[in-house]
């Protein structure tokens, strides 16, 4: 593993987009995670989040994780980057000739992909429970905790990402064409899920619209990046402004979408394996 790690670490030392990308990552993320300190104008009002209760507990769980989550775009440059260039440069080549095996290869990309998202989420976990402590109505040990398990499903939600990253990188081996293809599955998804959804509730009232969509099966919801999706919800209705307007805020654990990331990652990994071992490089 140490050798695995060096190997990585020299790689990229010198590799200015994988320095570039990290820190405008990190930077970036704990400015978002403050973003509810700063009055923002909608509309011609001004809205403080924090005032609206983003910072409360147990949802800011909840808001932090969902947040940061949109960023996760940022580190997957990282990973793209480094993979791709280890095919362009002919370094993948190279270090077989040297006698790296494929396997030691999956794993040097795999560990840097669960420091990162281990790094990322040790981040995320430590200005929580400061901005929480900090500003949140209540800090009950009951209240702090009720939710912390987004904390869990943030770390698989960036695994799984950065895991299709990789396998799309090993597959098209070119950053613009792993951009493309995972632009053509977000739409593609996108799409399936649309039509699914559409011959489910197409003809029916709205009470009996809304049932179905909480209570029903969506096979949409198993897409690797739907369920990726599904593990965070979108925590806008806790608003307190939200709750003024009568909306109201209803989360089940996305238990299926759990297993699908899982089931995802353990494809994408396997995938990627294949791909190399079964390629003349």
């Amino acid at each position: 593993m140490v050798k695995l790690l060096k190997l990585e670490y020299y790689k990229n030392l010198n590799y200015t987009p994988f320095k570039v990308f990290t820190i405008m990552y990190f930077a970036i993320l704990i400015i978002f995670l403050c973003i509810g300190l700063i009055d923002m104008k909608l509309f011609g009002s001004t809205i403080n989040l924090k005032e609206q209760g983003m910072y409360n507990f147990p949802g800011v769980w909840n808001f932090t994780t969902w947040t940061v989550a949109l960023l996760k775009i940022f580190l997957g440059l990282i990973i793209v980057f480094s993979i791709c260039q280890e095919f362009s440069n002919r370094m993948f080549k190279q270090n077989t000739i040297d006698g790296l095996s494929r396997e030691e290869f999956i794993g040097s990309k795999l560990l840097t992909i669960i420091i990162f998202t281990f790094i990322s989420t040790v981040l995320v976990f430590g200005i929580t429970m400061f901005l929480g402590y900090q500003y949140s109505t209540t800090t009950e040990s009951s209240q702090v905790y009720k939710e912390v398990f987004f904390i869990g499903n943030y770390f698989l939600k960036l695994f799984a990402f950065f895991c299709f990253l990789m396998f799309l990188s090993i597959l098209l081996r070119k950053s613009v064409f792993v951009f493309l293809a995972f632009f053509a599955i977000w739409v593609g998804e996108a799409i399936l899920g649309g039509i699914e959804t559409y011959t489910k509730v197409a003809g029916t009232q709205a009470a009996e619209r809304n049932q179905i969509l909480q209570n029903d099966f969506f096979f949409s919801k198993l897409f690797p990046l739907e369920s990726m999706s599904n593990l965070i919800p979108n925590p806008m209705l806790r608003l307190n402004m939200a709750k003024a307007m009568g909306l109201k805020y209803e989360f089940t654990y996305p238990t299926e979408s759990l297993i699908a990331c899982l089931v995802w990652c353990a494809i994408f990994i396997f995938g990627s394996y294949l791909i190399l071992k079964k390629r003349d490089w």
